[in-house]
């Protein structure tokens, strides 16, 4: 089940919303636990044993690790974390990469083992990184034990950000996971902000990539191949930040106050900035629990370099068991160590347009590797885009002129001028408030007639 289906909308949501608001709060977290199985069971009922064991198994875990610091017994605590990254490790880790390591193996030496051929949980990189962030907060103090086991699992396994995020650190929510208030402002709030991630979604993300996908069963031309990657780069980032919002609009309609995981990315004059704007929520946990642990910038410059190398080969491959995304990882691993070293400097000192235009030309560069994790049609795609190509591919023109307004609604969503404005029709002026009262409704309305009448409706982010 997802977000942008006729039947999460027309049923699941208001079934639960209606439920949730009529039960006694104390009851709220373990209605949220319960339709939160339901929800990731309908898609992979196979799988929610796994997400029940990551449960138990961290909610023990913190209860071990708060004991045993209350009693000074540190090993023992240092112990209980080691057990529960290791564990949570392993169990992503063959899931999501065992495939992988035997392919390389058998490409190196030849030995023709055999693949296990898994399917991947559906939001495991999420849901585990979660569950280490809470037992490795509680073993640093920043967060307290949580010891009812129904409150701990609605955390774990809650559907509004359970798929594809944000990732939502436990110390981050945990006083609203105990005890929350939803106002009808927060369910106003909460509603606007999911119909707006849901417009951006099926109105922006499904068009755009349907172009990009028509385009890959062509021939390509040099223009033909940028056009095809701008598409998927505006596919891609109103399909999570759609998404994103989605599920901060659903947590604050039950009180919860998720943070925010986008900030206009493809307004930044660096890849520096690209980052502090582009799925914040990884960011920062690869930030607190990677980068500082092993030292951030306070050893030197070399160790820096070490540390940022091990981090963007880690964020490569939590994307996904595939070369592309270690070689994504490792250009933007060393586009942000070249930065840090003496560029950022330079760039503080150039116009802001050629920032924009140096960082946009290398994000999509790298959203041309992403796209493609077959080795032999990412050449072909790269090639395409830096060596001219003698083709009778389609011109650009054949996709530019029926889509211009679409390409001119994506370059407008992807400033900060749409915040501004709505936060204009979200103040307490009488005229603004009805517009934005009538605006909510009817994009809603449009976004399910388009979900009635289309087959394509993917979610990128869900094989993560």
């Amino acid at each position: 089940m997802i977000f942008s289906s006729v039947l999460f909308l027309a049923v699941f949501l208001p079934a639960v919303l209606i439920l949730y608001y009529i039960l006694p709060r104390k009851l709220r977290n373990g209605l949220l636990l319960v339709a939160s199985l339901l929800f990731y069971a309908w898609g992979e009922p196979v799988y929610v044993g796994i997400m029940l064991f990551s449960t138990a198994f961290d909610y023990t875990n913190g209860i071990l690790i708060g004991k045993f610091r209350k009693q000074k017994r540190d090993k023992c605590a240092k112990t209980v974390l080691a057990l529960s990254v290791i564990g949570n490790l392993a169990i992503l880790g063959f899931f999501k990469y065992t495939d992988f390591i035997i392919t390389n193996i058998n490409h190196i030496t030849g030995a023709g083992l055999g693949l296990l051929e898994l399917a991947l949980p559906i939001g495991i990189s999420f849901y585990t990184f979660q569950t280490m962030s809470y037992t490795i907060d509680v073993y640093l103090g920043k967060a307290e034990v949580q010891r009812n086991i129904l409150n701990f699992g609605a955390y774990v396994t809650l559907f509004p950000q359970l798929i594809a995020g944000p990732i939502v650190r436990y110390k981050d929510i945990q006083n609203e996971l105990n005890s929350r208030k939803e106002t009808l402002d927060d369910v106003a709030v909460g509603l606007a902000r999911f119909v707006l991630g849901l417009g951006k979604k099926v109105l922006l993300a499904n068009r755009c990539g349907a172009i990009y996908n028509e385009i890959l069963t062509g021939e390509l031309s040099t223009p033909l191949a940028w056009f095809g990657t701008a598409m998927f780069a505006f596919q891609i980032y109103f399909d999570f930040s759609g998404y994103s919002d989605m599920a901060i609009g659903l947590g604050r309609m039950m009180g919860f106050k998720f943070l925010e995981n986008f900030d206009d990315p493809y307004t930044s004059g660096s890849v520096t900035d690209f980052w502090r704007r582009w799925h914040i929520s990884l960011g920062t946990w690869f930030r607190e629990y990677v980068y500082i642990p092993l030292g951030g910038n306070r050893k030197g410059k070399g160790r820096q370099i070490f540390n940022l190398s091990v981090v963007w080969l880690l964020t490569g491959l939590w994307h996904g068991a595939s070369w592309n995304f270690v070689i994504w990882g490792a250009m933007f691993g060393v586009l942000l160590i070249i930065e840090k070293t003496f560029l950022l400097g330079l760039l503080n000192k150039l116009p802001k347009l050629v920032g924009w235009l140096y960082t946009m030309f290398f994000v999509l560069i790298s959203w041309a590797i992403f796209a493609n994790e077959s080795m032999s049609e990412l050449s072909v795609w790269l090639k395409a885009m830096f060596v001219p190509q003698d083709t009778y591919a389609v011109s650009v023109q054949n996709y530019l002129v029926p889509h211009l307004m679409l390409i001119v609604l994506c370059v407008f969503f992807s400033t900060r001028l749409p915040k501004k404005i709505w936060a204009r029709l979200s103040s307490r002026d009488t005229l603004c408030r009805g517009v934005q009262m009538v605006a909510v409704p009817a994009l809603l309305f449009v976004c399910i007639m388009f979900l009635v009448a289309e087959t394509y409706n993917p979610f990128l982010y869900f094989r993560f």
